[in-house]
């Protein structure tokens, strides 16, 4: 069967091989800028499964539209509701849930490309069975490189499965790395990775105006339409800091080799310097189909429907350093990216809980940072090479973290603050 596009299902050209494709978290940003892609290159991709978390009402639209094999709900009553209306509509979709789902869905034998954009930890297990089955695995979520990198690799080389990373910036060092480049692998002419960073939404609030920030500000990205944790991220910094982590697993480098640049006009996405003084960089305008469109159709060019740049009407590009005092949060990830082991499960762990505290209201926008802090000093970090160690340091973070939250919630009555906003941190910095 073809692409499905607007209810036409398109045939491929002829002795073209049509690539099976699984989207993880199809209802998100990436899964829905994944969608559109394959939409303008019909012939090429077939949608083999969708998966989602709660949006059963969405991934339902989505069927109907691209009528994949199987759709997969990690709720078990989100699944329920749609396979019933998927009889009802009489749609020839399977039905999975949980985390077998999500396995089966990845290692099928007509899938040969996995979009794993589920955000958090609970991306790890599928982006892991989808590196098993030996697929294409386009790596939108960071937290499985940030909780177990060397795992993830482990497995990448054991297989021989592909990885390419989608995050904007990894994806721009890709491009500029050397044709055949593959990640995980040292590459000897590499001095430094500049990684860009667009400073979000409070590049410019002072300490003061942080004690009053509210979630949909904090959401509210000037560049870059994303969900509502990642847009936390990004205005704490501490996705910088997570990214900074990915990066020295993806390009073999050392968290000293990757600087982190602020640069506001999102328009230059990373670059690379070599030995011999040259920076390469990958410039485009901010709309993550450029990687999803590089990634789906590499080693060639694809359609991404992403608008030209025009660098006449940009004008400038600026270039800062980050300020390290003010996000503590980003200092807190290098922290981890230099002490190793688990040290990067455990900060993802608590921030993951503390984004979600604030997002809930039972916590200010600078105890994020005062979370994941007192969280990273209480978890011993513990060595990285078994999954089991992994998650249960994973599992250990999340409590301390949670335990810290409820103690504060109920001994202050006003959010949280760091008082003098000073976060003292151990390890090198």
């Amino acid at each position: 069967m073809g692409l499905v596009t607007a209810g036409i299902t398109r045939q491929p050209a002829a002795g073209i091989p049509v690539k099976g494709v699984t989207i993880l978290g199809a209802t998100g940003s990436i899964g829905v800028s994944t969608l559109e892609v394959l939409s303008r290159n019909p012939g090429q991709f077939r949608v083999v499964a969708l998966t989602a978390n709660t949006r059963a009402d969405r991934l339902l639209v989505q069927c109907r539209q691209f009528r994949p094999a199987c759709a997969v709900m990690r709720d078990s009553r989100a699944a329920q509701w749609l396979d019933d209306r998927i009889r009802k509509e009489g749609l020839p979709i399977k039905v999975l849930t949980g985390t077998e789902g999500l396995a089966e869905s990845v290692s099928r034998p007509d899938v040969d490309i996995v979009m794993s954009s589920i955000v958090g930890a609970a991306g790890l297990a599928p982006t892991l069975s989808a590196l098993t089955a030996g697929n294409r695995v386009l790596i939108a979520n960071k937290e499985p490189l940030v909780m177990s990198g060397r795992i993830i690799l482990d497995t990448l080389h054991a297989s021989g499965a592909e990885l390419i990373p989608i995050d904007s910036e990894h994806n721009a060092i890709f491009q500029c790395m050397p044709a055949g480049y593959q990640p995980g692998t040292s590459e000897p002419g590499v001095k430094r990775l500049l990684l860009t960073c667009s400073g979000g939404p409070f590049l410019r609030s002072s300490t003061e105006e942080f004690k009053h920030v509210t979630p949909e500000q904090a959401c509210n990205h000037p560049k870059w339409r994303m969900g509502r944790k990642i847009s936390v991220d990004s205005a704490t910094l501490m996705n910088k800091g997570l990214e900074l982590i990915e990066a020295c697993w993806l390009f073999s480098v050392k968290p000293d080799q990757v600087q982190i640049v602020i640069h506001p006009q999102s328009v230059v996405h990373s670059m690379v310097e070599y030995q011999d003084g040259s920076v390469l960089a990958q410039l485009g305008n901010p709309d993550m189909r450029t990687p999803i469109s590089h990634a789906l159709g590499w080693p060639e060019r694809i359609e991404s429907g992403v608008s030209s740049l025009d660098l006449f009407a940009i004008a400038r590009l600026d270039f800062e350093a980050p300020d390290f005092d003010r996000f503590p949060c980003l200092k807190l990830a290098t922290t981890a990216a230099h002490t190793g082991g688990t040290a990067p499960a455990i900060l993802n762990a608590s921030n993951e809980v503390a984004v979600q505290a604030f997002l809930d209201r039972r916590i200010g926008f600078l105890d994020i940072p005062r979370v994941v802090e007192y969280t990273m000093n209480r978890v011993p970090v513990n060595d990285d090479r078994e999954l089991e160690q992994v998650l249960d340091d994973d599992t250990r973070a999340r409590k301390v973290a949670i335990q810290f939250i409820r103690r504060d919630s109920v001994s202050h009555t006003q959010p949280l603050s760091f008082g003098n906003n000073e976060i003292h941190v151990t390890g090198n910095v």
